[in-house]
């Protein structure tokens, strides 16, 4: 499909699918991320925006605000959030949510490690079977051993401490597609590792019809990971906080 296929929003109409990326010290790699992205949404013909999140720390020497922006100035359907940080990835993933405004919403990894193109399959599988989240699983992984089995003592404790989401997989993988009513029906608080499983919880709490499609994760050759090993305790925390404390169901649904 032709470049030409695809309508441009106007103010009153929102796209029809907002991606956020999350771009954090991604730097270059969020220019061949994006440049990909940007051309699979004209091929698939999708009414699209991109909410580029490069929220940063001000003592540090990233240099991704400044490209993302330059990005962004090429293509008027491409969004900047670039705030100092007041949380992880969390904060970052909740201030790109927030601003994205289309009538769906996709959240992905900037850094490449997810094939950008797994953004235009979940997408069509949340259209086709009815869904209101789609989400991925990693099906290949070739980011080593140690992160491997952590992630699968993780998916393990999930679903035994949410025994309905015996059928889930791979709590954490991204990228996750969700209507704009499923959304709105999310609570969503967490500031640093835990907002993937937050948002699974809401799923489970909203009694949303959940899908699942394989993707491959490759390794990121180019850096480190960000998320430090005290991140295991805190998801212990957060996994026992959420399944046990007071359900709060009177909350109002967002706007």
């Amino acid at each position: 499909m032709s470049s030409s296929n695809a309508i441009a929003p106007t103010a009153s109409t929102p796209p029809e699918l907002s991606v956020v990326v999350l771009c954090y010290r991604a730097e270059d790699l969020a220019r061949e991320f994006v440049g990909q992205l940007v051309r699979e949404m004209l091929e698939a013909g999708i009414e699209y925006e991109l909410v580029l999140v490069a929220n940063y720390h001000p003592s540090g020497n990233d240099r991704t605000p400044q490209i993302v922006q330059e990005i962004a100035t090429a293509n008027p359907r491409i969004h900047v959030v670039a705030r100092v940080k007041e949380g992880m990835m969390g904060w970052d993933m909740r201030s790109g949510l927030e601003a994205a405004t289309g009538r769906n919403i996709a959240v992905i990894d900037g850094d490449g490690q997810m094939p950008s193109s797994d953004i235009v399959k979940v997408y069509r599988m949340l259209q086709v079977g009815g869904y209101d989240l789609v989400k991925t699983f990693r099906a290949q992984r070739y980011d080593g051993l140690y992160r491997a089995s952590i992630s699968k003592i993780y998916n393990l404790m999930f679903r035994l401490l949410f025994p309905g989401a015996a059928h889930f997989r791979d709590i954490n993988s991204k990228p996750k597609v969700m209507t704009r009513g499923a959304y709105a029906k999310m609570h969503l608080a967490s500031n640093d590792w835990f907002t993937d499983a937050e948002i699974m919880i809401e799923a489970l709490r909203n009694r949303l019809k959940v899908g699942e499609v394989s993707t491959i994760f490759y390794r990121n050759e180019r850096r480190a990971s960000f998320v430090p090993p005290s991140a295991i305790m805190e998801f212990i925390r957060n996994l026992l906080y959420y399944r046990f404390r007071r359900p709060d169901r009177d909350r109002p649904e967002k706007k």
